[in-house]
């Protein structure tokens, strides 16, 4: 996981996270330390966290340090990136099916922020679902 992210290491530190922020979108990624997964999903999430600075806060959570949310949201992936706002977990429609999380990464860093962006605009309309810009269910098309 990136150094230049913050990392979170008790589950306290989580839920204070959640339910700090009024005005952002919290982007908690839920993963390991070591996995090549998360460390190229941390890597663009790093590239991006200055762009994003003023509508999401990012932060890093290591599930074997902090195994408490493991069952609670069905943490199972290597890398699982989910979104919060105003202390609720927000949903988004991704087209894959699952619309708790992002479970695989995110190498364009424009994707990333478009999808802060539509999660931060429908947060602040108090949505709980809303809908990716991009549909990832032909993304593995054989």
């Amino acid at each position: 996981m990136s150094y230049m992210l913050p990392h979170l290491h008790d589950g306290r530190q989580v839920d204070q996270a959640i339910l700090s922020e009024e005005d952002c979108v919290i982007v908690i990624v839920f993963g390991h330390n070591w996995d090549p997964t998360c460390m190229r999903m941390d890597d663009v999430l790093c590239r991006i966290a200055e762009k994003v600075k003023r509508f999401a806060v990012i932060y890093l959570v290591d599930i074997t340090e902090v195994p408490c949310f493991n069952q609670m949201y069905e943490l199972y992936d290597p890398c699982t990136v989910m979104f919060f706002c105003r202390n609720k977990h927000v949903l988004i429609d991704l087209g894959t099916g699952d619309n708790d999380t992002i479970t695989w990464p995110i190498q364009d860093e424009q994707e990333m922020i478009d999808i802060m962006q539509t999660v931060y605009r429908g947060a602040r309309k108090g949505l709980r679902l809303v809908v990716s810009p991009k549909d990832y269910s032909t993304k593995y098309r054989y």
